[in-house]
């Protein structure tokens, strides 16, 4: 039994894995900044209170990924809260390491960038006040470092303009790679929200079709009632006047009088079937020539050959009433556009069954070809387009799809594809 997918991550959820790892590159980049000022360069500077505020601040992000694990979801309160809790961070860390005078001071524009791009405004200028105020604070209280001040490279540039020059580097690099993320994830969001409401609209296009089928199916009871009453008894007449080619013509109507009788009650006795039962997977070989052979008796005119391609006799597939009814649109469709020669092939290729109808008709327009199953258009002077239109939203149902080519030789060509059945 398949397992059901996770829900998507919501947009608060996935902000705050974005600032996880900003946070984390953030402050091993100041531990090794640290280490270097100590070693290298002879910083003076307490040392226990600056390594345990980065102790600490890594400690926040693993509980952070600790969090993102449970099940309850993220706000943008909690966001509010973790950004506050960073500049709470960086303004104890710059308060032992120069205040003001660090050149990483600047970096308070991080956070108050990611609450602009990510949270209300109000939580945005929430973080903006707090950031300036502990800015603020740098600028009169902090523990001085002499050698951000003496110390040169060179001889020409002071630390505190190469110190300028690596935060730019960082900032620079954690803001660009946030925003991008952002504006991606709000493009991808766009984009699902615009599939979303197109489905939407797709589903209520459906339901008034089938809400419309219902209540003809209920009307065409009767007239068909009547229609099978006159033949049986035009039958009866022709029998008398010794006439076969009449009574063969009568016969052949009174079958698809029935045929059509047996549809509405099988469509019927589907509906209701349906709100108890799942698709079921049969062989789709099998499940094509089933419904080949109930196409042949509505469409006696056609000639057809199938194919059933090596690797795809045991192909295997989930089907329901309603996609036989899909399968078989297409199939009229094809006779419609030309009845003679009529190729019908069934292969599997990776995790698809695919299942390919060629007719020899005139082909699809170009210019409503991409259109087709869309919307109520056909090509057919009489059509609606409400056939093509049921098929795609069936098979889309089914997780497959439905393209229509015009073949290099000349015709239609419609592949179905369905995903495969892994039992």
């Amino acid at each position: 039994m398949n397992q059901p997918l996770p829900p998507p991550l919501s947009t608060p959820h996935r902000n705050l894995i974005r600032l996880t790892i900003a946070r984390g590159i953030t402050w091993t980049g100041f531990l090794i900044l640290i280490i270097f000022g100590l070693e290298i360069i002879g910083f003076q500077l307490n040392v226990l209170p600056v390594i345990s505020i980065i102790i600490a601040m890594g400690l926040v992000n693993v509980a952070t990924w600790w969090r993102l694990g449970q099940s309850h979801p993220v706000t943008d309160t909690e966001n509010l809260i973790h950004l506050l809790v960073d500049i709470a961070g960086l303004t104890m860390l710059f308060f032992h390491t120069g205040g003001s005078t660090n050149p990483f001071v600047p970096y308070y524009l991080v956070p108050v960038t990611m609450a602009a791009a990510t949270l209300p405004w109000r939580y945005a200028w929430v973080i903006a006040a707090v950031g300036m105020g502990c800015y603020s604070f740098l600028m009169v209280f902090y523990e001085p470092v002499p050698q951000l001040a003496t110390y040169e490279l060179g001889g020409r540039i002071s630390l505190h303009v190469i110190g300028m020059w690596l935060n730019f580097g960082l900032s620079a690099s954690l803001v660009t790679y946030f925003i991008y993320k952002m504006a991606h994830a709000l493009r991808t969001r766009d984009q699902a929200l615009s599939t979303t409401r197109e489905a939407a609209l797709r589903s209520e296009q459906v339901l008034a079709v089938a809400s419309q089928a219902a209540g003809t199916a209920h009307e065409l009871g009767t007239p068909l009632s009547t229609m099978a009453v006159l033949l049986s008894e035009m039958r009866e007449d022709a029998k008398d006047r010794n006439d076969p080619q009449l009574e063969e013509d009568l016969a052949l109507l009174r079958s698809q009088v029935d045929t059509c009788k047996q549809r509405l009650q099988a469509m019927v006795a589907a509906a209701d079937r349906r709100r108890m039962e799942q698709p079921q997977p049969i062989n789709a070989a099998q499940w094509l020539e089933e419904i080949v052979q109930r196409w042949l008796v509505v469409r006696p005119d056609v000639q057809h050959s199938v194919e059933v391609t090596p690797g795809a006799e045991q192909a295997s597939m989930l089907v329901d009433t309603t996609l036989e009814q899909a399968l078989m649109n297409l199939l009229n469709n094809a006779a419609d556009a030309c009845p003679d020669d009529i190729e019908i092939t069934l292969e599997q290729r990776d995790q698809e069954v695919l299942i390919d109808i060629r007719d020899h008709g005139d082909g699809v327009p170009m210019a409503v070809a991409d259109q087709l199953g869309e919307t109520f258009i056909s090509t057919k002077s009489k059509g609606m387009g409400i056939g093509l239109f049921l098929t795609h939203a069936t098979i889309n149902r089914f997780g497959g799809g439905v393209s229509l080519y015009n073949h290099e030789d000349g015709g239609t060509l419609t592949e179905v594809r369905l995903p495969l059945h892994l039992t």
